[in-house]
């Protein structure tokens, strides 16, 4: 990480956090928000999420999205989506437009063209940093889930920021509402049409006025057993955790018992943050009532952070 590139992700953490808020602070939905956030780090090549999205192992990029309201449950998720800019939008309109809450593949791909959305060819997504990393990835013969390293071999198992990218958001509105999204291009290497947590309700999407919001990322399978968003959201309603707590239990005890890794965001319905996660660090933050812009990406000497 070299500190031009900490600064862009910095500034694009920001500017998404930003695009988010003025949807709320204009009196717009927690859903408003959620998309917007999102689709401002889709549009970026620095996560893994529309234009930075992973390749698979046959070199395609596939996109998986959802989106999810507290109030009425309801939600809308693709998978395994190759022509659509912005992912997220076409979740919200699976939710909005049609009786389904999955679409995926080419399925997926017909009810955008039946929407109107915009397509962009497989050569958008191009990054040269996703691309060679995929070279590498395969010059090592590196297994499914594990990080390529180019020079300590001994450091191949420890999860890095930068292997997972999936991006996410969660927001409360003034209405009481909370919404959670998710968008990813899955793990680098993965088969073509795999679908991973992220366009799965509960495991890496989860929105409960009653109780929290939650978007998560690392290893989709892991997540998917876990169903680690809906498990905090349990924790919540079933044993009266505070939001902090039953995050933390979520991610840093329960999904590493099962051999995962990765972390989560979080908002309850009274505008709680908690962010965990199990590696050296995740590109987060938070905006809260005070309209302040929080960016993190390190460790605060702490596994558990303090965000409120």
């Amino acid at each position: 990480m070299t500190p031009e590139l900490e600064q862009a992700y910095r500034a694009a953490l920001a500017a998404s956090l930003s695009a988010g808020y003025e949807r709320l602070k204009n009196g717009g939905s927690s859903m408003e928000a959620v998309e917007a956030a999102i689709r401002v780090m889709e549009d970026s090549p620095l996560f893994n999420a529309g234009k930075g999205a992973s390749y698979t192992i046959a070199g395609t990029v596939e996109l998986d999205a959802s989106i999810m309201e507290g109030k009425t449950l309801k939600a809308g998720a693709v998978g395994a989506v190759k022509y659509v800019k912005n992912p997220i939008s076409l979740a919200r309109l699976v939710m909005e437009k049609s009786p389904h809450v999955l679409i995926a593949g080419e399925g997926a791909t017909a009810f955008a063209q039946e929407q109107g959305v915009a397509w962009v060819s497989q050569d958008y997504f191009y990054t040269e940093r996703k691309w060679n990393d995929l070279r590498e990835r395969i010059r090592q013969n590196t297994p499914y889930g594990g990080s390529a390293k180019k020079d300590i071999i001994k450091e191949e198992s420890k999860p890095k920021p930068e292997d997972y990218e999936t991006v996410g958001a969660v927001a409360l509105d003034k209405f009481g509402n909370l919404a959670a999204g998710t968008s990813t291009g899955g793990r680098m290497g993965k088969k073509p049409g795999r679908i991973g947590d992220s366009p799965i309700i509960g495991a890496g999407t989860y929105a409960d006025n009653q109780t929290c919001a939650v978007s998560t990322t690392g290893l989709g399978e892991h997540h998917i057993r876990l169903l680690t968003a809906k498990e905090i959201s349990a924790l919540i309603a079933h044993k009266g955790m505070p939001l902090r707590e039953a995050a933390n239990e979520t991610v840093l005890q329960k999904l590493v018992a099962i051999g995962g890794s990765g972390g989560a965001i979080a908002m309850d319905r009274n505008g709680n943050v908690a962010m965990p996660f199990t590696g050296d660090g995740m590109y987060r933050g938070y905006i809260l009532a005070d309209g302040k812009v929080v960016v993190k990406i390190y460790f605060c000497r702490q596994r558990i952070e303090k965000t409120n």
